[in-house]
């Protein structure tokens, strides 16, 4: 989901906190979309006659996972006598609408670079992706996969889904301008804090955030939730407490705090530019999945020189210490033209030697515990998170019902670009999640 960097989701436009203009938002980006889904055909239904014999095509969203893929594609061939081939659409959008289109016809691509926890779900009722138990279990047997992953992955108590990355979701920053203004990565709160003030009071912008491209208006709110109650985080996300809890106004009031304070970038500056502004000194702090990594030594970042990670600390201290994970999931279709041979991959897929040519090509954490570190950020990192024993929290974006999801981002980033509206944005969340839950849940019983 996830600018377009891995694995995150991207959509132009201004988000509303009202129901009414989000419906009608996504009744024109619908009809908007007529043209890019042509396109993604074109792409995606150009798998539907199959590849040569020995090549197996993967449909994804993110260029950037292009080359990762291209290499973990020349990888398996050393190995099963398969070579993974990347086809790319880079509109979340038209990809979502091409998958789910295609899945209950013969023209659907034969594996998916696609999301965990509901979205998976979501497809796996559909009926058009295939049972991968028996390779989960085989990798879990072979030590090459964490065991704990699993519920990310899992539909009525079945696989449908192979860890592909496992990004940890941090908080980027400059070990050298941290140096020159006496700061070290927070370990405490009240750390984070004052780093954040001594930045600001040194004439460096402490924090990125950003409603640009839509989908980041849930970083924040994700970031702090999960450190001042990370047990809430995981039952809001899972429909099982409430938006208008005090706890979730809480979140929201710090950071409204912290737009008076004046600590954030521009609401509209991306990714992109937020990495090279890190490198470059200019921003202090950015939080993001590290698969980030790639696009910031694009920049000039250098791992472990000038840029560097931390897990932002808990503002409870007596909560367990925990971290947002994000991994994407390689999914087989049913109906896919080369299905013998997408099914035969899947099963190699969490090898040593392929994951290690992902993962250090993508410069992202690997879900094979086999599989060395792309460098050293990656590396501590990992390190910390089986160290401490962090509680892993899935991200964001995978958290609920999809469409739930998708307005509650609107939503957010209308609280963004208006904090003093939160109370309001609050019951406007509550009353989408109301209805959202209600239809899942009977979407489930039947």
């Amino acid at each position: 989901m996830s600018g377009r960097t891995p694995s995150t989701p991207s959509s132009p436009g201004t988000p509303s906190t009202s129901a009414a203009p989000t419906v009608t938002r996504r009744a024109l980006l619908t009809a908007s979309l007529a043209t890019a889904t042509l396109g993604a055909c074109a792409t995606a239904c150009g798998t539907a006659s199959g590849q040569p014999a020995g090549k197996v095509a993967v449909f994804g969203d993110s260029a950037a996972w292009s080359a990762p893929m291209a290499a973990a594609g020349a990888a398996m061939k050393s190995v099963a006598g398969l070579r993974l081939v990347p086809e790319i659409n880079p509109s979340l959008e038209a990809f979502e609408q091409v998958v789910k289109s295609s899945l209950r016809t013969s023209k659907t691509p034969d594996l998916l670079k696609y999301w965990s926890g509901y979205r998976l779900q979501d497809l796996a009722r559909t009926g058009g992706i295939a049972d991968l138990t028996d390779q989960w279990d085989t990798a879990v047997g072979r030590g090459w996969a964490d065991r704990s992953l699993r519920e990310a992955f899992t539909y009525r108590g079945r696989v449908y889904g192979l860890p592909m990355n496992l990004a940890y979701w941090v908080f980027f920053h400059n070990p050298e301008v941290f140096a020159e203004h006496g700061l070290k990565p927070p370990t405490t709160w009240a750390d984070f804090l004052l780093a954040a003030d001594r930045l600001q009071r040194n004439g460096i912008t402490p924090l990125h955030g950003t409603a640009d491209g839509r989908w980041p208006s849930f970083i924040w709110f994700q970031e702090i939730l999960s450190r001042q109650d990370p047990q809430f985080y995981d039952d809001l996300m899972n429909g099982r407490e409430k938006y208008t809890d005090p706890r979730a106004e809480r979140a929201l009031r710090t950071l409204a705090g912290y737009v008076d304070k004046d600590w954030f970038t521009p609401m509209d500056m991306n990714h992109v530019d937020a990495a090279a502004a890190v490198v470059h000194g200019k921003v202090g702090m950015l939080p993001c999945g590290t698969w980030l990594g790639s696009t910031l030594t694009a920049a000039g970042g250098k791992p472990g020189k000038n840029i560097g990670a931390f897990v932002l600390p808990m503002a409870d201290p007596a909560a367990r210490p925990a971290v947002i994970f994000e991994s994407s999931a390689l999914v087989a279709t049913v109906k896919g033209p080369d299905r013998t041979e997408a099914l035969k991959a899947t099963g190699y897929w969490l090898h040593p030697t392929v994951l290690k040519t992902f993962s250090h090509t993508l410069q992202d954490g690997c879900p094979n515990p086999r599989v060395p570190a792309a460098n050293p950020v990656i590396a501590s990192l990992a390190e910390k998170v089986r160290g401490d024993r962090l509680r892993l929290l899935n991200r964001f974006w995978e958290q609920g019902p999809p469409e739930l999801v998708e307005a509650t981002v609107d939503d957010l980033a209308g609280f963004l670009l208006n904090p003093s509206s939160y109370r309001k944005v609050l019951r406007t969340m509550q009353e989408r999640a109301d209805d959202a839950w209600k239809v899942w849940r009977e979407a489930a019983r039947t």
